[in-house]
Order: structure tokens, then C-alpha cells, then sequence
């Protein structure tokens, strides 16, 4: 099978040092963007979950969905924390 043909593309991306580590940090924000976002609906589902929980096994059930997405979310702030630190050793290095 050979490589499908697709019209007025070109592979060669031509972006400077500088381009790239604003590249990075402008991904790295996007992303801690989107979890403030979910952060927010989380918030938002436990409001809505505390008004019409019915009895205690509800809010149980609720806290451990919110826990297990809070989780998620640490993990993920973590992980990009660890990015933004190794995009400031790259804007050091040159």
C-alpha cells in the first residue's frame, strides 16, 4: 500500500529555538486551562449533587467520582509541572 497522496501540504515545519520553547509553554497553559475547567464543573457537579442527593449513599457515590477525577487532575498537574520545568532548563541552556 503506498502513502496516499494529499495535495498542497508541506512536511517541513521551520520554527526557530525560541518558536518552539513559546510553543511549549503556550501548550502547557492550554492544558492547565483545560483543568480549571473541569475543576469548575467538578465544582459544579457537587453543587447540583448536594441539592438533589437523596440519601448518604448518593453523596458517597458522588465524592468518590469527584475524588477520582481529583486525582486525575493532580496527576496531570504533576506531569506538567515537570514539562514547564524542563522547558525552563531548555530557555536556560541557550
Amino acid at each position: 500500500m503506498g502513502m496516499p497522496n494529499i495535495p498542497d501540504i508541506d512536511p517541513c515545519i521551520n520554527l526557530s529555538y525560541y518558536d518552539t520553547i513559546k510553543l511549549l509553554l503556550t501548550s502547557i497553559a492550554l492544558e492547565e486551562l483545560s483543568l480549571s475547567h473541569i475543576l469548575n464543573a467538578e465544582g459544579d457537579k457537587l453543587q447540583l449533587g448536594l441539592k438533589m442527593a437523596k440519601c448518604l449513599n448518593d453523596l458517597y457515590t458522588l465524592n468518590n467520582h469527584i475524588n477520582k477525577t481529583l486525582r486525575n487532575i493532580v496527576k496531570n498537574q504533576l506531569l506538567l509541572h515537570l514539562k514547564l520545568e524542563d522547558t525552563i532548563e531548555l530557555f536556560n541552556v541557550k
